[in-house]
């Protein structure tokens, strides 16, 4: 390892038991923590899936303590729990090189993420810190957030899948902290009230550019909140909303958002309970909008008349490089509808429509779109209701087509005579899914 400047280890205990699995892991970790302690060259460090426990988390805190090279470290998947996140923040207290530490699906616990918050306090070298599925709840949040007012060098915070409240405080950070650039709170308890407040914050910072809510059972009340917030905040470029419980009311205040807000590049609202009302009202805003590419709408109540409306917009629109509308109703109707837009549209480069209630008629319109598109290089329609007579259309349309590369026709109903009429379509430049 002396004069390695990247090292991975993985020791395999499969055929241990589980104390003799846990000794050996552990003085390994041992090992490795004192060669880290003299080495002077190693800068990232992958200890991921290795059993570590705290007497591992702790041999190598010492080793931070002294070590003057590593940048990033990588404790993924391991078992450490509070005593080792203390130890580890002592260590980030003194350190002055590490810039990544990735302590994911650990059980770091609120006794670990307030010591780590303790260390943010006057570290100045970490950048990004991961902290997912922790066990972390309010008290290690507001903890961690009181650390982000001080705290001028972390861009990146993940604190996903752990049980934050809209109480963790992660707001009022945001008001007074200038650093912070990607916030991930995927999968915790932030609801409306933290919604709400996240928007406040919206509002004055001016900084962070990724949020991550998805999963977090915000309504329509903390989409209208975050939709205010869109019309004036001028740095989010990507804000992730999927598998809430959004709905139309929140969809339309986010549609008129997107009217004015001209910095935010990505907009998930998969699983969100919309229906035409709200695609309507999006499509409306795509007519306007001019700095959107991504738009997932995937597992909504969309049918066909949503999809027409889509379709109208996207022979206006002229950024929305990729639309996502799997899991929908678009329907043969709304097929066709989109079908039309393609004829015109030269921007969209990825268009999902994959268990869409498509048939044959929506895929011939399609593939008669294709013979005059150039820009769409992705195409999924997997799982829908498509036979010979719609896969033939597309073999066909690909002899004209040369800038399609991907299409995805798995689970429908087409035979193995039109699947190799596919392949041979696609075999020079391009992949067919079958």
């Amino acid at each position: 390892m002396t004069q390695l400047s990247s090292f991975t280890l993985r020791v395999k205990l499969t055929n241990f038991d589980r104390i003799k699995a846990q000794n050996l892991s552990e003085q390994v970790t041992a090992i490795v923590a004192n060669e880290l302690k003299v080495n002077n060259t190693l800068t990232q460090l992958d200890l991921r899936w290795n059993r570590i426990s705290d007497r591992g988390g702790e041999a190598l805190a010492e080793a931070l303590k002294l070590n003057n090279t590593l940048t990033q470290l990588d404790l993924r998947r391991n078992q450490i729990s509070g005593r080792g996140g203390e130890a580890l923040a002592e260590a980030l207290k003194v350190n002055n090189t590490l810039i990544q530490l990735d302590l994911a699906n650990n059980q770091i616990s609120d006794r670990g993420g307030e010591a780590l918050a303790e260390a943010l306090k006057v570290n100045n070298t970490l950048t990004q810190l991961h902290l997912r599925h922790n066990k972390i709840s309010d008290r290690g949040g507001e903890a961690l957030a009181e650390a982000l007012k001080l705290n001028n060098t972390l861009t990146q915070l993940d604190l996903g899948w752990n049980q934050i409240s809209g109480r963790g405080g992660e707001a009022e950070a945001l008001k007074v902290n200038n650093t912070l650039i990607q916030l991930d709170l995927e999968n915790n308890q932030i609801s409306d009230r933290g919604g709400e407040a996240l928007a406040e914050a919206l509002k004055v910072n001016n900084t962070l550019i990724q949020l991550n809510l998805e999963n977090n059972q915000i309504s329509h009340r903390g989409g209208e909140a975050l939709a205010e917030a869109l019309k004036v905040n001028n740095t989010l470029t990507q804000l992730h909303l999927g598998n809430n419980e959004i709905s139309d009311r929140g969809g339309e205040a986010l549609a008129e958002a997107l009217k004015l807000n001209n910095t935010l590049i990505q907009l998930d609202l998969s699983s969100n309970e919309l229906s035409d009302r709200g695609g309507e009202a999006l499509a409306e805003a795509l007519k306007l909008n001019n700095t959107l590419i991504q738009l997932d709408l995937s597992s909504n109540e969309i049918s066909d008349r949503g999809g027409e409306a889509l379709a109208e917009a996207l022979k206006l629109n002229n950024t929305l490089t990729q639309l996502d509308l799997r899991h929908n109703k678009i329907s043969d109707r709304g097929g066709e509808a989109l079908a039309e837009a393609l004829k015109v549209n030269n921007t969209l480069i990825q268009l999902d429509l994959s268990s869409s209630e498509i048939s044959d008629r929506g895929c011939e319109a399609l593939a008669e779109a294709l013979e005059v598109n150039n820009t769409l290089i992705q195409l999924d329609l997997s799982s829908n209701e498509i036979s010979d007579r719609g896969g033939e259309a597309l073999a066909e349309a690909r002899k004209i087509n040369n800038t399609l590369i991907q299409l995805d026709l798995n689970n429908n109903q087409i035979s193995g005579r039109v699947c190799e009429a596919l392949r041979v379509a696609f075999q020079e430049d391009g992949i067919v899914i079958l």
